[in-house]
């Protein structure tokens, strides 16, 4: 048999078709026969970086794009794609230079515009941020992630007239998750309807869902029958917020309505701006029962007279922002070399299992195992003396219940905490206390302990 060659770029062509359509132990297998024949051609070396950071293999992604940069120094999109590999793998130095460089060398890529605006982003370079996004969405005005990048870069500077507005792009955005099953019903426009439903989505996560949830009083006043869809965990909360209204957490339960808006477009609709955030703190509360309970069950534990500080230092590991929002409890040292002083684990997940190896003078109560839904975390947080967490639910829970807590946020935080502030108008209990550009949270807590002692 005769065996004709392949030519190399017909391989890169098919390997290129398999990594798109997420054939990529395909792709790899491909790109690893043909770099047998041209290990260092500087084309494969990419796509090789790209099927291996899709399969979660960063450093070693890494490692192949920047051969492939060696190769072809002035290739603009291999430092536009290794711009977004360096950001995600905590080297922002080299991702702002590399997305710099990708933009030099291809002014006209609306992508390596977009890919700039993030890394600025997290640089707190927001002027330069909005400029690279409007760039962007000016080369390419249809272009969903250049949009949500104006919008947090927007809101994030108290902008919120034209931010709004660009927030509404969000699940434009590719592989964003489908807010609700397809329907021919448009999204309320916030106009007062008379006898149609609608219908209210809790999106996003959960502390966006508690952030959210205070606008829908406002929206029932316009709405004289609202129902809502939202994740079995939020229900008990909005129930408090929205007695008697229709909740669910199955589509085929969902009622017949007339419009939709998720909660997160309601801010929007109510032409919310920074002076006039709907503030009506507590605007949740805990079960008297459950902190009766709570209360007779830490009496027990902690000491009598022993101040009660609760912690959370973690939180979801799925979250896009993950890497820069966790710390570790051990980053809570300070705290927990306070006298008179008992610290009390709200965490959940797997980062609870560090509870397992503390060691302070003061006593860890870890009731994570114990805490079943929210009802439960209501009720602790209504005997503590204090919270310190990382931006988590609870962060946004304690705010809503107008418990004391201080946030701690990494360097550039999430659009909804604003820029150079301690205090936040959406929860006036709360306290943010801020990274700088060392983007350590361990310079914050050893502060807030010598505040407390």
């Amino acid at each position: 048999m005769i065996s004709v060659p392949v030519p190399l770029g017909e391989v890169l062509a098919i390997a290129a078709e398999f990594e798109r359509g997420g054939r990529l132990e395909e792709a790899a297998r491909l790109i690893a026969h043909a770099r047998g024949v041209a290990p260092e051609q500087p084309d494969l070396l990419h796509l090789a970086g790209i099927v291996a950071f899709r399969q979660k293999r960063p450093e070693e992604a890494l490692a192949l794009l920047e051969g492939a940069i060696a190769g072809s120094p002035d290739n603009a999109l291999f430092h536009r794609n290794i711009c977004e590999v360096y950001r995600l793998a905590g080297r922002l130095g080299d991702a702002l230079a590399a997305g710099q460089r990708a933009v030099s060398l291809a002014p006209g890529d609306a992508l390596a515009l977009q890919n700039l605006a993030i890394i600025q982003y997290e640089h707190l370079d927001i002027a330069g941020s909005v400029a690279s996004a409007r760039r962007a969405l000016a080369l390419d005005p249809a272009s969903p992630g250049a949009h949500f990048e104006l919008a947090e870069a927007l809101l994030l500077r108290g902008e919120m007239a034209e931010g709004w507005e660009e927030y509404e792009w969000r699940y434009r955005i590719a592989g964003a998750p489908q807010l609700m099953p397809p329907s021919d019903k448009p999204q309320w426009d916030g106009a007062a309807m008379g006898d149609g439903t609608v219908l209210l989505i809790a999106d996003q996560g959960f502390g966006d869902v508690i952030q959210f949830a205070r606008y829908i009083p406002w929206a029932r006043e316009r709405c004289s029958r609202v129902a809502i869809a939202c994740s079995v965990e939020v229900a008990p909360l909005l129930r408090q917020i929205a007695p008697g209204v229709p909740i669910f957490q199955a589509w085929r339960e969902c009622p017949a309505f007339a419009a939709y808006c998720p909660l997160s477009g309601l801010p929007r609709l109510h032409g919310t701006r920074v002076e006039s955030i709907p503030a009506p703190v507590p605007y949740l509360r805990a079960r008297p029962e459950r902190v009766a309970a709570w209360r007779a069950r830490l009496d027990a534990l902690v000491p009598a007279g022993f101040r009660r500080i609760g912690v959370v230092w973690a939180g979801r590991p799925t979250h896009n922002n993950d890497r820069n929002r966790s710390t570790t409890l051990a980053r809570f040292a300070p705290l927990a070399r306070l006298a008179s002083t008992a610290l009390i684990s709200l965490q959940k997940g797997e980062a609870a299992e560090q509870a397992g190896r503390f060691f302070g003078r003061a006593p860890l109560i870890n009731l994570g195992a114990e805490i079943v839904d929210y009802d439960d975390t209501m009720a602790i947080l209504d005997v503590l003396d204090l919270l310190v967490t990382v931006d988590t639910s609870v962060g946004h829970l304690a705010g809503a219940m107008g418990r004391p807590a201080c946030v701690l946020l990494p360097h550039a935080p999430d659009w909804r905490w604003l820029l150079g502030r301690a205090d936040s108008p959406w929860y006036p209990s709360l306290r943010l206390l801020r990274q700088d550009d060392r983007r350590d949270f361990g310079p914050l807590i050893a502060g807030l302990a010598a505040e407390l002692a």
